[in-house]
């Protein structure tokens, strides 16, 4: 287990070095038509109406295409940045869950049965173009993400289409509101008793902050974390597991 670990670090990291972020000469974008496709599909918990959704599959299109066309640049704030990035990850998972929707029941349903870390699996699916550059959902995660911004919040934000994942945000992120809304994001995730089980004893905690501890210990420990959102606060000693992940789509 511990060899597989360290194969998988390797490959995280031979991969975010080898991926450049796309650039354009665009202003920042508008994140409108999002937002009203959001607030149309997605209710207060976070769970997609896909059924609905694919019914304006063309809006969502004319979206990531605008996307694809308005790369950001370094004229634009790193919150503006930041935005545009969350933003088109979470736009263009919802395309590819319509692309294979309805017929699958989780997102990793999606490709080959077999899935091998960043091979085969649909977060490896260069269906994505941005700046005329091929991506896939990995590459803006932990290419673009993850080595530019040094910004834990985002493991609250960025939602795979699962169950367990952080609540989809029913509005768009937009840069004069990101801070605010990265911490409503992490209020609502440590808080919702099925992703986050805290008591002064023991800490059940999702997976994501097991999987992307290190993003937030660089700055303090989880049990900090966890303490700066939850209502109820752990003990600094408390144990700390960590619960079974669904992967069941997000639906309602």
């Amino acid at each position: 287990m511990r060899c597989f670990a360290l194969i998988v670090f390797l490959v995280m990291a031979v991969f975010s070095s080898c991926t450049a972020a796309p650039t354009s000469t665009a202003a920042p974008v508008d994140h409108a038509a999002w937002d009203k496709l959001l607030k149309k599909h997605v209710n207060d918990k976070g769970f997609v109406n896909y059924t609905a959704f694919k019914k304006d599959y063309a809006e969502l299109k004319k979206y990531l295409d605008m996307l694809s066309a308005s790369a950001p640049n370094d004229k634009w704030s790193k919150d503006e940045q930041l935005a545009y990035w969350i933003n088109a990850y979470n736009a263009f998972t919802i395309q590819l869950i319509l692309d294979n929707y309805p017929g699958i029941t989780s997102i990793k349903d999606i490709g080959s049965k077999i899935k091998i870390p960043f091979v085969n699996t649909p977060w490896d699916v260069k269906f994505i173009t941005i700046g005329g550059k091929k991506m896939d959902l990995n590459n803006i995660e932990h290419g673009i993400i993850r080595k530019k911004f040094d910004e834990p919040r985002i493991h609250f934000a960025l939602v795979c289409a699962a169950k367990s994942c952080p609540p989809l945000r029913n509005e768009a992120f937009v840069a004069e509101r990101l801070d605010k809304q990265l911490d409503e994001q992490g209020r609502d995730f440590i808080n919702d008793k099925t992703k986050n089980n805290v008591t002064k004893n023991k800490a059940d905690l999702s997976k994501i902050l097991s999987w992307y501890g290190g993003d937030f210990t660089k700055t303090m420990p989880i049990i900090d974390w966890v303490n700066k959102y939850s209502t109820v606060k752990a003990d600094k000693k408390a144990s700390v597991t960590h619960m079974d992940y669904d992967w069941d789509l997000n639906g309602k």
